[in-house]
């Protein structure tokens, strides 16, 4: 098994189980749901992408909470497949849930469960700080801490009496609650609208400004047609680690079929800045 076989997997899951045909009320088109009926660009783009996929059309009704959930669980299952592909290089044991785990449920965040409590005993104290503490990403990964039996397997690292490294939470000697290690938060868009880009940064930002230790990897993945929408989540730097697209290559293809300069320019931009990767970069970041 390749990567590129799983990718192709992903899509055919994605075009069978989220993608429909949609009609315009007020317009005589069809378009597919991840595009935006009001703007021509998108349209096309969208169209492009799917003829690239080969996608056969289905009208069948989908809502947007329902397609937002396959999207998360398909490319949850995506990474995992794929990342243990990997495990020679970055070996482990690995978690990965789209249950909305809050992250005070990880050894870097669990801090904030506590934290949480007291703000809802205390209503002055929430209204001054807010509750916005606890984040649910769409995606999580988290690695177990590891017992000193399976770290001395190929030689003594190190005695349970040595008086050394009893504070890292790798140990699982010293992580009493035995609560793993969040090695990635993941964003999933199936499209993207600014208000929606703003609460995407503002989680990315409670992760970096609430942890205690490790930061985890940050990233966001989308099937937005639009560059200049994907512009609003992937330019800047600090909050986000990068934005992976579901379908970088064919948008790309697509984009320069079109020969519309205003749209390819941004895009590249994007993936030349390194703001802008293929959801087949993303287990490869991961071990990083």
């Amino acid at each position: 098994m390749k990567i590129i076989d799983l990718r192709r997997a992903y899509h055919q899951q994605i075009c069978q189980g989220i993608i429909r045909v949609k009609q315009a009320v007020k317009k005589d088109i069809e378009y597919p749901n991840f595009a935006d009926c009001g703007n021509v660009s998108s349209v096309k783009i969208a169209i492009g992408i799917t003829r690239r996929l080969n996608y056969v059309p289905n009208k069948e009704t989908i809502s947007e909470q329902t397609a937002g959930g396959i999207f998360e669980k398909t490319t949850c299952d995506f990474l995992e497949n794929s990342f243990t592909l990997l495990h020679h290089l970055r070996p482990g044991r690995w978690h990965y849930a789209t249950t909305q785990t809050a992250i005070s449920g990880f050894n870097q965040y669990e801090h904030l469960a506590y934290l949480e409590d007291i703000i809802k005993k205390d209503k002055t104290l929430s209204a001054a700080l807010g509750g916005d503490y606890i984040v649910k990403p769409d995606i999580v990964v988290g690695r177990y801490p590891v017992e000193d039996d399976e770290m001395n397997k190929e030689g003594e690292i190190i005695g349970k009496d040595d008086a050394i490294a009893n504070l890292t939470p790798f140990r699982l000697a010293n992580n009493k609650n035995g609560h793993m290690i969040l090695h990635a938060s993941i964003s999933c868009k199936w499209t993207i609208r600014s208000d929606r880009s703003q609460n995407t940064r503002t989680e990315a930002l409670n992760l970096i400004r609430n942890r205690k230790g490790h930061l985890p990897h940050i990233v966001a993945v989308t099937a937005e047609p639009l560059p200049t929408r994907i512009a609003t989540l992937a330019l800047g730097t600090g909050d986000i680690d990068c934005v992976y697209h579901f379908a970088l290559p064919e948008l790309k293809d697509t984009i320069e079929e079109m020969k519309n300069q205003d749209l390819l320019e941004p895009l590249l931009a994007m993936i030349e800045g390194k703001r802008l990767r293929d959801i087949s970069d993303l287990p490869f970041d991961l071990a990083i």
